[in-house]
């Protein structure tokens, strides 16, 4: 897969300020970080807040809650004629260690409903995602993934942010194999 594949990018999260900085939200804060870096300012189109970046990327957040997220998604790429293969989530795993990566080509949701939405409205697993860890649920999943960082585990986010930034320019310019040697 040439780098050159990634048309849209996709980060996954709730929408309002009580979950602004939760678990949850990881999708978000990356893709708010790359607009950032690349002087992007997203607009709210409908359910889902998008920009368009300068190497002519589409940004994405859908504003739904994080169970529905398929659907705009779904409405989004058939719109514009892309293909499963060009789309990139990011998303929060519980199943991974706090601030850990894990990039993959395709596979199934792993117990996520919003990235379960998506492959359900997509009707595809081939779809890319980048992983980040937010720790194990020490009790009820939905109180964890809605809770916050600790403060010590904001420190480690803020470097995992940086670094799934770093992998989706990997990811953009020299493909999903070198990212995955990379960053996995």
């Amino acid at each position: 897969m040439e780098g050159a594949f990634l048309r849209l990018i996709v980060g996954l999260g709730n929408p309002g300020n009580v979950y602004k900085r939760t678990r949850h939200n990881i999708g978000f804060m990356v893709l708010d970080q790359l607009a950032k870096k690349r002087n992007c300012l997203f607009k709210r189109e409908g359910k889902i807040d998008i920009t368009r970046d300068p190497l002519g990327r589409f940004l994405m957040k859908p504003m739904n809650y994080m169970n529905l997220s398929g659907q705009p998604v779904g409405e989004f790429t058939r719109y514009y004629k892309i293909s499963p293969e060009e789309v990139l989530i990011v998303l929060d795993d519980s199943a991974l260690p706090t601030g850990a990566l894990r990039i993959r080509k395709k596979g199934s949701a792993g117990g996520h409903n919003g990235l379960a939405s998506i492959l359900h409205h997509l009707s595809t697993e081939a779809v890319p995602r980048l992983r980040i860890g937010i720790g194990a649920a020490n009790h009820n999943m939905t109180d964890h993934v809605l809770s916050e960082f600790s403060r010590e585990e904001t420190l480690i986010m803020e470097q995992a942010t940086s670094r799934a930034c770093e992998a989706i320019e990997i990811i953009s310019s020299c493909g999903m194999d070198l990212a995955m040697n990379q960053f996995n």
